[in-house]
């Protein structure tokens, strides 16, 4: 158990330094050297190393990794049309709240990605886990449960779209390095909180 705990931890460490330090780090050693634009260009690197290593240890790529690789991706697109640093800044906001209006979408047209994408990784983690979700879908409420979390997911999406998108505008390129990837972790960990919260009281009203 603690072996486990260490490692998680281990783990943390890594991704904070991937995703926090180094991204801050390589922006102000090589601003002076090729310019604000590339240096913003490789502030992306240590995200995607990581993304691409957690690739290859599990050999399947998930939600988060999604998000920084597509937002990458839409970086160089950005970077080779003449995109503005403030333009390359917005790569995974402009990602996520694409990302927000397709759940809510989803959830309007009764076809709720929240179920779509967990009935996928229980199918690739376990069988058995897997069909034990499956009985859950003859319960009444379950598809009412299911909109319900894609909606507000997708509409979290949507708000810490426009929180980064503000602050895109409203600080240094600097500093918003650090503070935009914290206001992306701030806003999953309160939607995966109020998830569990959620999802134990549908259960207690027999909805799950």
């Amino acid at each position: 158990m603690n072996g486990l705990i260490t490692r998680k931890r281990i783990i943390f460490g890594f991704e904070f330094l991937f995703n926090f330090i180094l991204p801050w780090a390589f922006y102000r050693l090589s601003k002076s050297h090729v310019g604000e634009i590339h240096a913003i260009m490789a502030s992306a690197i240590p995200p995607t190393v990581w993304s691409l290593g957690q690739f290859i240890r599990s050999r399947r790529i998930d939600a988060i990794s999604v998000l920084v690789l597509t937002g990458i991706g839409l970086s160089m697109l950005g970077f080779s049309i003449g995109g503005s640093p403030k333009l390359l800044l917005m790569r995974e906001s402009l990602v996520t709240g694409l990302i927000g209006v397709a759940f809510i979408g989803s959830a309007i047209i009764g076809k709720p990605l929240i179920h779509v994408l967990a009935r996928a990784s229980l199918k690739r983690q376990s069988s058995e886990d897997s069909a034990d979700f499956e009985t859950y879908r003859h319960q009444p409420g379950f598809l009412r449960v299911m909109n319900v979390m894609t909606i507000v997911w997708g509409a979290g999406f949507v708000l810490e779209t426009t929180i980064r998108s503000a602050l895109v505008f409203s600080l240094p390129v600097g500093k918003f390095l650090i503070i935009g990837p914290l206001v992306g972790y701030g806003v999953i960990g309160v939607l995966i909180l109020w998830t569990f919260i959620y999802g134990r009281f549908a259960e207690k009203r027999g909805l799950l």
